[in-house]
This record gives structure tokens, sequence and C-alpha cells, in this order.
């Protein structure tokens, strides 16, 4: 669908008003569990009243990214997109793989997921109707914000992450999750919860096999580990969990090792990052990391690995990097 007409494509500089009418690309998950097709036209008919818009519905996994990836070389100033963390990831993955001689186009985010991490630590309203106005009232004020971002590396992967990854327990919950949504059930907060504790009673938490290596630092025997990008790890509904409260956008990586698997000192520590201050730094049963330029971590035998919500698989070794000032996000 297209509205209105081709916008000044004039030099700009950055956190100045967007002047002319801004052609953008608006990608829509149309599987967003927190949406609903009027909702989806309430948002478009605000986006279009101020852009040239151009709307694009995902139809398989990395079809955001394929779409975000073509964007620059089809002339888009902006690109906008409605839908989970997993969908921003794409996009982002998109857009990191602009090439060069090409001018990446901004990055505007909307939720519609059931969790949005990412939107929500920027700030931004995690009612999709609201963060629509937020984002085009930034646009009209010219207000961008330059974030780091977290990239991975191993023999089968090369791509971004926006605000964590996680290797072990975590990653197995969000893998019996997707399982649950394929047969048809809600990924509400509720079953996130009813997943984790029940792969937790279940033992795979107590799987010592990971180890963790910084430089000038390294840790043998975790039970499960995180990496994260910016703070919170993830949401139980309104209530953020924080396993390193320090992470941010502009700083480097921080990082959660459980190195105890006790029921109860390991539900005691998960409890405390429900705390408004989250986990402290240092404490029984788990070692923290804080503002990393990269670092490595290792399974004795595969494990279940996910970044950003999104399960990728099992693996054995992952490399962790920093990436500076990566995207220019509209909020």
């Amino acid at each position: 669908m297209r509205r209105g007409a081709r916008p000044d494509r004039r030099a700009r500089a950055p956190n100045t008003p967007y002047t002319g009418l801004v052609r953008a690309l608006f990608i829509v998950n149309p599987q967003a569990t927190t949406t609903t097709s009027r909702t989806r036209e309430v948002i478009l008919g605000a986006l279009a009243s101020e852009l040239d818009v151009t709307v694009a519905a995902t139809e398989y996994r990395d079809h955001a990214g394929e779409l975000a990836r073509a964007a620059a070389d089809d002339g888009y100033d902006l690109v906008l997109s409605l839908g989970g963390d997993g969908t921003v990831n794409e996009v982002v993955n998109g857009l990191l793989s602009t090439p060069d001689e090409l001018k990446r186009p901004r990055y505007a985010v909307i939720p519609g997921g059931s969790a949005n991490v990412f939107i929500r630590s920027l700030g931004v309203p995690g009612d999709p109707v609201e963060a629509t106005g937020v984002v085009l009232e930034a646009l009209r004020e010219g207000r961008e914000r330059e974030i780091n971002l977290g990239r991975i590396t191993s023999d089968r992967d090369d791509r971004y992450f926006t605000f964590c990854a996680g290797f072990g327990w975590d990653a197995d919950v969000v893998q019996q999750v997707e399982n649950e949504r394929a047969n048809g059930r809600r990924a509400t907060p509720a079953l996130y919860a009813e997943v984790a504790v029940k792969l937790f009673f279940q033992g795979d938490i107590r799987d010592p096999s990971l180890s963790v290596v910084t430089p000038g630092r390294s840790l043998v025997g975790a039970y499960f580990a995180l990496v994260t990008n910016t703070t919170p790890w993830t949401y139980a509904g309104a209530l953020p969990l924080q396993p390193t409260p320090s992470s941010r956008f502009e700083l480097g990586l921080d990082a959660f090792a459980l190195t105890h698997s006790s029921p109860p000192l390991t539900g005691w520590i998960l409890s405390q990052m429900f705390f408004p201050k989250g986990l402290p730094a240092h404490g029984d049963g788990y070692v923290t990391w804080h503002d990393q330029d990269h670092m490595e971590i290792t399974s004795s035998h595969p494990r279940a690995f996910q970044i950003d919500g999104e399960y990728l698989g099992e693996r054995e070794q992952v490399n962790f990097h920093s990436v500076p000032k990566a995207l220019r996000i509209i909020c």
C-alpha cells in the first residue's frame, strides 16, 4: 500500500527534524500477538497522515530481515516495524547488512509482541497506538538515539542482538514456548512462567557444562549464562527481571552466570532479579561481568541457545562482541 509522494532526498544532519515527506517502509508481522487488524489500521492511518508509507507483511521466518535488507536499495529513509522482539531482531540484522555505499535507513519500532523487551528498554510505551504517537513526535522533533548492539559469531552464526543472548535454561524455555505456540497456544507471560517453572523442577537448570571467558577472567562450571546489552533481561508481565541492572545501550556487554543450582539458592537469586535495583553485582551462587568489549561462552556438549527471545538451536561455542553506535533509533 503506497500513500503520498517521494520525499526530499537531501542530506540531513543528525537530531534535526525531517524535512519533506519521509518515505517509510512499514514492516508488519500479521501474527503479532497483541495487535488486531483494527489496531493495525489505526496505526497505519496515523503513520500515513505524516509519512509516505509502503506496507509489507511478513510471511515467513526472517522475511522481515529480507525486507529491511532491501530498504536502502529501494531508497527508503525510514524503516518501521510492528511486531515482537523476534521481528525487531530480524529487521536490525537486515539493516546492519546494508552495503557501505548505500545510506542506511533509520529505524523505529512499534510494539506488537508479548514482551517487547527492546522497545520498553528504550523507554517507549508498550501500547502500540501510544508508541506510534511517540515515533511521529520524535520524527517531527528530530529525536534520535544511537545505541550499541551485541554481536555473536561462531562456526554457524554471525548476527546481532539488541538486548540479550542466553545459553542453557532460558533458551530451553524459549524453545518450549515456541513448541507450545506451534500447537496453538499464545505466547503470554503466564505461558513463559509456566514453562520456566516446569523446566526448573525437571532439572534443566542443573547442568554445569558452561565456561565463560573474558579478558583477564574465566569461569568453569556454570549452569546457565546470559549476555545482555541493556536491562532488563526480560519481563514477567509488567515486572522487569534484572540480572545485570547496570547494563546499558551506551556501554559494552554485561553477563550473568549461575554457579550453584540448589533449588533454594537458585530461587533466591531469581527472586532478587525482581527487586527494584535488580540483582546485586556480587553474591552467592552466581558471577556477573560489566561493560565488556568481548567474551566467549563454551559448553562441553551442545546446549540450547537463544538471542532476543528467539531460539537458534544448540551450540557448543559462541563469541560475543559489543558493537558501539551500531544503530540509530527514532524514539
